[in-house]
């Protein structure tokens, strides 16, 4: 397959959509990004002939995905990366459909939580509730990307209608913008192919959970095609006391010109959560400091309220992508995106608010009469955002140099709307031992207007260029500046800043690669605006003080290599970021400033692909070593002290075995350590194993059964804590038994 086909094949989903709640300039920047592309499409076109006829384009052979389909494609989606992944001086994880489906993923979370490198924090109400990924130790809620197009909101995303998802690591700025100081996230998105298929999948498992989903592709003529991917899930959550999950999503998508020298796709998509809340357990009791682990309860307990607490997460997406081939050489992409999103919730955040520390018995000693605090914690948010990105990526000459360019320009906006939600229940206390979900409360809510808590603007322009020297040298060369003003009602700021990434790639043999890097990222003021409470201290970034940005810089040393005829690929790097004009307390005046910072270390190690055409792996292994050096909160200093959050060692292990032709069986081993969950080092949750396993029968090319058993031990598992309140806990032993059927 070409490489200008694979492009298509695999191109985002984005498009031109105009926002009446734009500012005039926001309005005058983004029809400008639209009318650039359609004049350059206007323009002489690949394929056509210096006469004016048309020219016969050559046959094109499409192929599949051959015998390793857990290897990360040639290159990535974003046209950014200006080389191919074995070629790209930094480390880039994919995790793509297939692992996905044979893992049983149905989330974000699935997939990140079985991700070497990444753990997870918690939101408590005040910080929204979703998914919340720190990468190389920092986090990167808001650098979840879809089809290389931010997504601002938090909430929880979903696996039904994505080919990928690539985990950028280190510093990335110049790619994405701001933030990106442990990497991004890119959530590839399906999108129509020439050819007609359908699949349709249900499946039942444990507690009544169920899931169904449907995918189908109709390609109504040679160059167009619509594709449908529809997901309906319920039941309850494995290992805990009657909660239940309730999810659906839409997401049809649509293609003219497919395998000719103008492309245009346009799509949407509806997802909808309404999973109960579940904050997990009680954590830090400050009467009983010597325990610095969750406490020892039965895993089923459910500390929240069945018959009260509730969250409905909204996402709603409109892209269009206009992309047009100018040449044989260079390609124009206009891509344009409307998203809606709403979080609402009602929660219980249970906590030892009730054990102060001079109480005596039974708060000190937990015992049998022991009591915990149910703490109401309700939000309504939502956000609006229009982006307009404009690429021109292709190669060319100067001299003897090749060089793969890529540069571009985008605008966005972002705004943060919230109502006040009262007439909530109020606080009880409950048995920390046999907590009793089912109470019956007495309250009505009510609702305040609908009011705007901010807004976000950026202005960006950038260029890449992978330089090939010879046929064993080159240099990869990124720079980006950023515009970025934040506002909320009662303060604004507006920054300035430029990011860049450098790498030399050495090249000893054909397959494989040796590579040094540096990059930037910066981290404005205001840049999680609307997206935490006030537990996060200084280093929070949504509160906006008047600072300049964070920067942070990181050095990565790494190798990859395709092995066993380019079907397996194995990587290794060590890296260092440095965080320097960190958010934290001046200790002079106690006011926030740049007088922080923090350091991580580490080393990767990861192998991708097919061992033999039957024997598929995915595995890797990271080690963190996350240092405060700098960071006051008030009067209290911790230099010296482990990061919160992070975990210094993880590691994963994924194989499948195709034993007959038509039988295929699965395990896998996920290892993460100890994390800490405060500032102090005091309180952590326990590193922990998970075993999983997977058997599919093929009975036909059209039918087939899977049956997935996670968390075969049944182990407790904690996923996160927000600064030690309360604790995360993970689902239980389960197993889901799917049929699917499949017609092309």
């Amino acid at each position: 397959m070409s490489e200008k086909l694979m492009a298509q094949q695999y191109s985002p989903v984005a498009g031109l959509i105009s926002s009446a709640s734009f500012a005039p300039s926001f309005k005058r920047s983004m029809l400008s990004g639209a009318i650039v592309t359609g004049a350059l499409a206007i323009g002489p076109a690949h394929g056509q002939q210096a006469g004016g006829d048309p020219a016969q384009l050559s046959p094109v052979t499409v192929q599949g995905q051959g015998v390793a389909p857990y290897q990360a494609p040639a290159k990535a989606t974003s046209p950014k990366m200006t080389a191919p992944l074995r070629d790209t001086p930094r480390s880039v994880i994919v995790v793509s459909e297939e692992l996905i489906k044979d893992r049983g993923a149905t989330s974000l979370q699935d997939v990140l939580r079985t991700t070497p490198g990444i753990t997870f924090g918690s939101g408590e109400g005040g910080t929204p509730t979703g998914d919340r990924p720190f990468i190389r130790g920092y986090e990167a809620s808001t650098d979840i990307f879809i089809d290389g197009v931010r997504d601002y909101a938090r909430g929880s995303h979903e696996t039904f209608n994505l080919e990928s998802v690539e985990v950028l690591k280190g510093p990335s700025s110049a790619y994405t913008g701001r933030g990106g100081t442990g990497g991004s996230i890119n959530l590839v998105t399906k999108s129509p192919k020439l050819h007609d298929f359908f699949e349709a999948s249900g499946g039942y498992g444990t507690d009544g959970q169920w899931r169904s989903t449907a995918d189908g592709n109709y390609a109504f003529t040679d160059s167009a095609a619509f594709r449908l991917n529809l997901m309906k899930m319920g039941g309850e959550v494995a290992g805990r006391d009657g909660l239940t999950m309730d999810r659906w999503g839409v997401a049809p998508s649509l293609a003219f010109g497919l395998g000719t020298p103008t492309r245009v796709i346009l799509s949407y998509a509806h997802i909808e959560n309404n999973d109960m809340p579940d904050l997990g357990v009680p954590f830090q009791n400050k009467a009983r400091p010597g325990r610095t682990t969750p406490p020892d309860v039965d895993r089923d307990n459910f500390y929240g309220r069945h018959h009260v607490d509730f969250r409905k997460n909204v996402f709603d997406t409109a892209t269009a992508q206009i992309e047009h081939d100018l040449n044989d050489k260079f390609t124009v992409r206009n891509v344009s995106r409307y998203g809606k999103t709403l979080n609402h919730y009602l929660m219980t955040r249970p906590s030892f608010d009730n054990c102060v520390a001079a109480s005596g018995a039974p708060c000190s000693t937990e015992g049998p009469g022991v009591q915990f605090t149910r703490a109401d914690r309700a939000r309504w948010r939502s956000s609006e955002s229009l982006v307009n990105q404009t690429d021109v990526y292709g190669e060319l000459y100067t001299g003897a140099l090749k060089h793969n360019i890529a540069a571009g320009f985008e605008f966005g906006k972002e705004d943060i709307y919230t109502r006040n939600v009262a007439g909530l229940p109020g606080s009880d206390r409950d048995s920390l031992y046999n907590p009793n979900p089912g109470k019956h409360y007495s309250y009505s809510l009510t609702y305040g207007p609908r009011s705007k808590d901010g807004d976000i603007k950026t202005r960006s322009v950038y260029l890449f260029d992978t330089i090939e020297f010879s046929k064993a040298w080159s240099a990869n060369l990124g720079l980006r500046h950023d515009n970025f003003r934040v506002a909320n009602p009662s303060a604004s700021r507006s920054d300035n800043f430029w990011n860049y990434q450098l790498g030399l790639i050495y090249k000893p043999a054909p397959n494989g690669s040796i590579y040094l890097s540096h990059g930037t990222s910066s981290n404005p003021s205001g840049e999680n605006l609307g997206q935490a409470g006030g537990a996060d201290g200084p280093a929070g970034a949504a509160t906006l003080n008047d600072l300049k940005p964070e920067k942070s810089r990181s050095w990565e040393l790494g190798t990859k290599w395709d092995v066993f005829d380019e079907r397996l690929s194995l990587t290794g790097a060590i890296f260092q970021t440095d965080k320097t004009d960190a958010r934290s307390t001046d200790p002079l005046t106690g006011d926030v400033s740049l007088s922080g910072s923090n350091r991580v270390r580490g080393l990767e190690l990861g192998a991708t692909g097919a061992i033999t055409p039957k024997w598929q792996v995915w595995a890797g292994y990271s080690y963190l070593d996350p240092k405060i050096k700098e960071y006051r909160n008030g009067n209290n200093v911790f230099d010296g002290k482990q990061m919160k959050f992070i975990a210094k060692q993880s590691m994963s292990l994924w194989s499948t075995y195709k034993v007959l032709p038509q039988f295929t069986l699965g395990a896998g081993a996920t290892y993460l350590g100890e994390r800490f969950v405060d500032d102090e080092n005091v309180y952590e949750l326990p590193s922990y194993w998970r075993y999983d396993a997977m058997a599919r029968y093929e009975f036909n090319k059209s039918f087939a059964l899977q049956l997935n058993v996670n968390n075969i031990s049944d182990n407790e598992l904690y996923d996160a804590s927000h600064v030690g309140i309360f604790a995360n806990v993970a689902a239980g032993r389960s197993y889901m038994l799917t049929a699917t059927y499949r017609y092309d």
